[in-house]
């Protein structure tokens, strides 16, 4: 797919040295001009709404007439009391506020263009009458004069008494009651959850009194995430030992107790069984025995498992250690989580805000009570669909952008080899070659896991839909799918990370970099098995030690604070913040562990170590390749084993 990549680059002559980084050239263009074309298709469908009027309809509101609040009017045919001049009515009051529609989320009542929201409470008709005589704010039909509101014409014209005080909402100018008791529907779920609202009050009442606290802890657990990526390559390695230690020592100790209640239960007195279930303790024992013997099984494979994998551990120690320089040498991958963040929530509010202009976008029609709503007809009315699809393709892009970035500067960083002569800042030359060279690879990566999340979306609405009312074989079909949809997507997350990585080490399309890094990734399975599983859970330890170290202080502090005693819902907070923030900083971590694997991979396939293809490795790797090969010669296999295991990026090797 790629338009000006080149495969042949990577070809190189194996009497030449391998120079990785030196050919730059543009990746899969085509689908960089289909993302662009879709990201106008968004614009256009964003100007659509605004062109329309929808974005005035949505900021200003309209009435039940089809009139904008604060603007003259054109008539609309044959819909009555439209085309009315409300350029001193800014606001939508509507009569029965309270009236909700839980079904299609709006609010059930005639809304009017009012001067001024009623700030307190008006409980009979003359308090309203009294309140448009003196705010010249007629809270009664258009078609009622102020005088006329006691008459008997006024009935159903006026709104619903007692009207609750209201205040316009910020931006959006709509009178919304302040008392928000009305919309108790909305919490109806968490009101049968807390029996006694006083708790309920005392919850958010806690909130609030240590809202500085939990401010602090927040900036406590940000703090105690970056300490931690500094600091795990010093623990890496005693971190690992002690979690394989605990591990066998704690499966020896469940099989060893199985096994000791099995023979426990079966010398014991069968006087001691109760006459009348001699069956239950039959079937116990069986039980404990099926136990026992599975648990002696996994202990028996959990051995197997690290005698096999004991060397590749130490794989795992060297990335860790070398991952750690990484941040040494590029604070600016700390705060990389931050840019992301930041640019999703921008593309986030755009989104948003576009969807409700498409909400209020469209031709006026009278509804069944004869008051006008906006809708789209024909093939507009489908743009939505289009939207949503931009929600996850340009999403997923954004994600995309960070995983290419950090690959960039991660490979700048091992294929320099005197450290001192790295871009002043690897990140930003990390980016300027990816808006350069490879918006498309990231483009075309993004979208092929849009393809597979959509389906996945799509059967999650409709068995939330169907739920309650499907068969159990329906069911059981929509939640397998659901679930190999799920692993397929993840699985493509993982080789789409690494396709990146080779395409910023040789400047490949999307295609080529993806084959090169399966090809990797099967032919080192073990090595990946034991990066992953004893790498992630290295690292899941560390989000459960920032997570319970700032709980901990969380209920130090919170001890010394008398104003209440329901810590609950503070420490949910803080907890939840917590691990968010760990997730995101070990997640760089853990991204790039694994393009210093890769590029481990790359190293050893075109240097070994000779003059004129020394090693790119850091000396942490390169001890760990030695020992590697020493180990082998002494088994009397040779150095070479070592290299048959590792087998990197194929792309080009065969013509060497």
């Amino acid at each position: 797919m790629g338009c000006c990549s080149s495969a042949s680059s990577a070809a190189q002559s194996s009497k030449r040295e391998w120079k990785p980084l030196e050919d730059r050239s543009c990746t899969d263009i085509p689908w960089l001009l289909l993302f662009i074309l879709f990201c106008i298709g968004m614009g256009f469908i964003c100007g659509f709404s605004v062109a329309t009027g929808a974005a005035a309809r949505l900021v200003s509101g309209y009435d039940s007439y089809g009139n904008i609040c604060g603007q003259k009017n054109a008539e609309l045919e044959a819909i009555p009391n439209s085309g009315m001049d409300h350029t001193h009515r800014k606001y939508v009051f509507f009569l029965d506020p309270c009236n909700l529609d839980l079904i299609n989320r709006k609010i059930k009542s005639v809304a009017l263009c009012v001067a001024a929201c009623p700030r307190q409470e008006l409980k009979t008709i003359s308090d309203v009458q009294k309140f448009a005589e003196m705010n010249g704010s007629a809270l009664c039909s258009y078609d009622l004069k102020p005088s006329e509101y006691a008459s008997s014409k006024a009935k159903g014209l006026c709104p619903k008494l007692p009207v609750p005080a209201s205040a316009p909402i910020p931006f959006f100018h709509r009178c919304a009651p302040v008392n928000i008791s009305c919309y108790a529907k909305f919490a109806e779920a968490l009101i049968t959850f807390v029996s006694d609202n006083s708790v309920l009050h005392r919850l958010i009442s806690g909130v609030m009194t240590s809202k500085e606290i939990i401010l602090g802890l927040c900036l406590l657990s940000l703090v105690l995430s970056m300490i931690l990526m500094v600091i795990i390559r010093y623990i890496s390695r005693i971190l690992v030992w002690i979690l394989t230690f605990l591990l066998i020592l704690g499966s020896l100790g469940g099989t060893g107790v199985l096994w000791w209640l099995y023979a426990k239960q079966r010398k014991s007195p069968k006087e001691t069984v109760i006459p009348d279930q001699p069956q239950v303790a039959e079937a116990n024992l069986r039980a404990l025995l099926i136990y026992a013997i599975s648990a002696t099984v996994f202990t028996v494979i959990l051995f197997l498992v690290m005698l096999v994998m004991r060397k590749r551990v130490a794989l795992t120690i060297a990335l860790f250690h070398v991952a750690g320089k990484v941040f040494i040498h590029l604070p600016l991958l700390v705060f990389q989580p931050f840019w992301t963040f930041f640019a999703l929530v921008l593309f986030w509010v755009y989104w948003i805000m576009t969807l409700l202009f498409l909400g209020t976008a469209g031709s006026a029609v009278q509804n069944e009570q004869g008051f006008v709503e906006f809708k789209m007809s024909g093939p507009l009315q489908y743009m939505w669909w289009y939207h949503v699809v931009g929600l996850i393709w340009i999403s997923e892009f954004i994600l995309a952008c960070q995983q290419m970035t950090v690959a960039g500067a991660v490979v700048t960083y091992y294929f320099t080899r005197d450290k001192r002569n790295l871009p002043f800042t690897p990140i930003l030359a990390s980016v300027n070659r990816l808006i350069r060279y490879h918006l498309g690879t990231v483009a075309k990566g993004s979208f092929i896991i849009t393809l597979v999340k959509i389906p996945r979306m799509i059967l999650m609405y409709i068995h939330s839909q169907l739920k309650g009312k499907e068969n159990a074989c329906a069911r059981c079909v929509l939640k397998s799918c659901i679930c190999c949809l799920w692993c397929l997507e993840k699985c493509l997350n993982y080789l789409n990370q690494n396709a990146y990585t080779a395409t910023a080490i040789n400047s490949t399309n999307f295609c080529t970099s993806a084959k090169d890094a399966f090809v990797i990734l099967v032919e080192n399975a073990l090595r990946v098995a034991a990066i992953n599983t004893v790498g992630d859970f290295m690292l899941f330890l560390g989000k459960v030690l920032i997570v319970c170290s700032t709980g901990l202080a969380g209920v130090m502090l919170l001890n010394y604070q008398q104003d209440y005693t329901v810590w609950v819902l503070p420490l949910i907070i803080v907890c939840l913040f917590a691990f968010l923030v760990a997730h995101c900083f070990l997640s760089i971590y853990e991204m790039v562990v694994d393009v210093l694997f890769l590029c481990f991979a790359v190293d050893t396939k075109y240097n070994d170590g000779s003059p004129g293809r020394e090693f790119y490795m850091d000396k942490v790797l390169m001890e760990f390749v030695e020992n590697s090969r020493k180990a082998m010669k002494e088994a009397g296999k040779g150095g070479a084993a070592d290299a048959r295991e590792l087998k990197p990026m194929a792309s080009g090797a065969s013509s060497a």
